[in-house]
Parts: C-alpha cells; structure tokens; sequence
C-alpha cells in the first residue's frame, strides 16, 4: 500500500495552487529548478544526442526547464499515475506522455531515465522497485532527486546516503554519482551503466 493515496494527494495540490510548483506539491519554483539543475548537472552535456523518459513527469516541467534552458533531449517521454499530470504535461509539451505505474508497467526504454521528487511519497518497498524499474529501461542510467536523512514522516519518504547505496548494491549498479550539496534535505543520485 502506498505511503499515501497519490491521486488524492496530488489532485488536492492541484485543485489548490493549480499548474504550479505548489501544484505538485513543491516548496516553490525556485526550489523545483534548484533540483532540476542538480539532474541536469549529471546528464551528459551533449544531452539533445539522448533520450530521456522523466518518470512522475507531473506537468512536464522538466521538459520545460530544458527548454528554457536549451538543453532539450533528442526525445522525451513523461510517464505519471495521475490522470490530471497526465493531461496537463500532455498540453504543456507536446510530448509523449504516457499513464503508467512506474513500480508495476511495463517501461519503455530510454538512454536516460530520470525523476525529480515523485519518489518522495513512495514506501520503502516501492522506492527500491521504482529505482529498479528506472534503471533497467535505461540505457547508460537513472538520475534521481529525493529527500535525504534519515527523518521519520507519515507523508515523505526520507533516504540515507547508505540506503541509497544499499538499494543501488540490490539492483547492481557499481557507478553511483551523488550530489548533496544544493539544498538541505535533498540529495540527487545518478545510477550510471
């Protein structure tokens, strides 16, 4: 059973802030594109030679900050569970967008997989199959952002470095990148082929 009910919890949001950071229940923009930058840091700078699936795509607002920033990926697909996400992403980039259970359907494959903040409502179980799942589609890797410590929430889904480190052992990735430097309680992690 998920941590929380996804659909509800993100449809609130939605209904309450509308297409918006908070609408996906961020802090604000800023703190949304400070994660971006992190995942962007770690794909390959010639990244428009690469595709990317972003899974938990939310509005697409990955796709829009890579835009913004020139550094779009040859081709992107968004995945999310939440139908709402799924249309308003579908609107906002003109992509693919697909409606999936990342930790249950079948994934398509991409050279990156990538996931900015959809883990962080995940339980334990769920996040270990999600980063699986992630990594196995993937070509040359899974780049990821979460919550990182080792604080208990009923909503969040708090990781150590060394549960990270642990899942990634699980799933056999030996080249783990980590960058915890950017903002206080977040940590982004490339599991790299």
């Amino acid at each position: 059973m998920p941590r929380i009910d996804s659909e509800k919890f993100y449809t609130s949001a939605i209904e309450k802030h509308g297409v918006t950071a908070k609408g996906v229940n961020w802090n604000s923009k800023e703190s949304q594109f400070t994660r971006f930058d992190a995942i962007m840091q770690m794909l390959p700078s010639n990244i428009e030679t690469f595709s990317i699936v972003d899974a938990g795509c939310g509005f697409g607002d990955f796709y829009l900050y890579a835009q913004k920033k020139k550094k779009l990926p040859k081709h992107y697909i968004g995945i999310d569970s939440v139908v709402d996400m799924y249309s308003i992403a579908s609107e906002q980039t003109g992509c693919e967008i697909l409606i999936a259970d990342i930790c249950k359907d079948e994934l398509p494959t991409a050279s990156y997989y990538i996931c900015s903040g959809a883990m962080n409502v995940l339980q334990s179980f769920e996040t270990h199959l999600f980063m699986r799942n992630c990594y196995e589609a993937s070509q040359n890797g899974f780049i990821f952002n979460i919550l990182h410590g080792s604080k208990r929430s009923e909503t969040y889904n708090y990781l150590t470095t060394s549960q990270i480190k642990n899942i990634a052992s699980k799933i056999g990735v030996t080249n783990i990148k980590i960058k915890d430097d950017y903002m206080k309680n977040d940590i982004t992690v490339g599991f790299f082929k």
